[in-house]
């Protein structure tokens, strides 16, 4: 099979060219500086994969679709999926979306979590996919763009929103992860180091992703209506309101409380004796 990685120069579409390679797979790149063009990939390859940043996603899948036939495959790797996926079926090839739930400087795909969409596609060609994956260690979890949309607005958006409202609240307050660096607890430490290592990294990427996800805003809504009603309960001193809004909460988490305890407990040791 012939993989052609629109972006693959770099950065995710990088790491799934060596995915694809160590399959015994040909793979052809299409990078800023290349000589082959996305048009190339788009008549020779059997299956061509876009990785090119979120913005710019679906007006690269719009420059392709007409030139793609029904015996090809056409996939992406972006964080979101409902518009990409939707220009993807503008073309007569079969669709697949895909969203890497990790970095590319992962190295490999061992351990990790790949969530596929696919859309217009016979089994054959997603085992084509899930097959390469999970022979290499990889988990790929099915659903559609709609519902990968919904869950990416709470695992991506209201946890990357948590961070940088972190980080923007202690920088209102005049107060920097070193002024705290003598008072810190390592669940403090956690939570600033997550915040740190966001934004250590592209701000487009995290604009892309909860600008463009049309299912965050409504959860963010829900966060600062949650956030008020609990500002309420502290402002007034309303203990019990606030203990039957903890326990709640608790209820909902079930199980995960005591798994969620083992495993930082886990990472505190791990911190604490480094």
């Amino acid at each position: 099979m012939k993989i052609g990685i629109i972006g693959g120069t770099g950065g995710m579409g990088n790491l799934f060219s060596q995915v694809f390679e160590k399959a015994g797979h040909e793979v052809l790149i299409v990078g800023r500086k290349t000589e082959i063009t996305k048009e190339d990939i788009a008549r020779l390859a059997d299956v061509i994969i876009v990785s090119v940043p979120i913005r710019d996603t679906i007006p690269v899948i719009n420059d392709i679709s007409p030139l793609l036939r029904e015996d090809q495959i056409l996939a992406d790797l972006t964080s979101i999926k409902v518009g990409p996926v939707h220009a993807m079926l503008s073309s007569h090839a079969q669709v697949i979306g895909f969203h890497p739930m990790f970095g590319p400087t992962v190295g490999t795909i061992q351990g990790q979590t790949i969530v596929a969409t696919p859309t217009r596609c016979v089994e054959e060609n997603i085992r084509f996919f899930e097959d390469i994956f999970t022979f290499q260690g990889a988990r790929v979890t099915r659903t559609t763009p709609e519902e990968h949309d919904r869950m990416m607005a709470v695992i991506q958006g209201l946890t990357h929103f948590k961070a940088i409202l972190l980080a923007g609240t202690m920088r209102r307050l005049g107060i920097s992860p070193a002024d705290t660096e003598l008072y810190m607890s390592p669940v403090y430490r956690i939570e600033t180091g997550i915040a740190g290592r966001l934004l250590s990294q592209n701000p487009d990427l995290y604009a892309d992703i909860l600008c463009l996800n049309p299912s965050v805003p409504s959860v963010l809504e829900t966060c600062e209506e949650t956030a008020k009603e609990i500002l309420e309960m502290i402002t007034r001193g309303d203990r019990n309101g606030f203990t039957a809004e903890f326990l709640a909460s608790r209820e909902w988490f079930g199980p995960f409380c005591d798994q969620a305890q083992k495993e930082t407990d886990h990472l505190i040791h791990a911190m604490v004796n480094q």
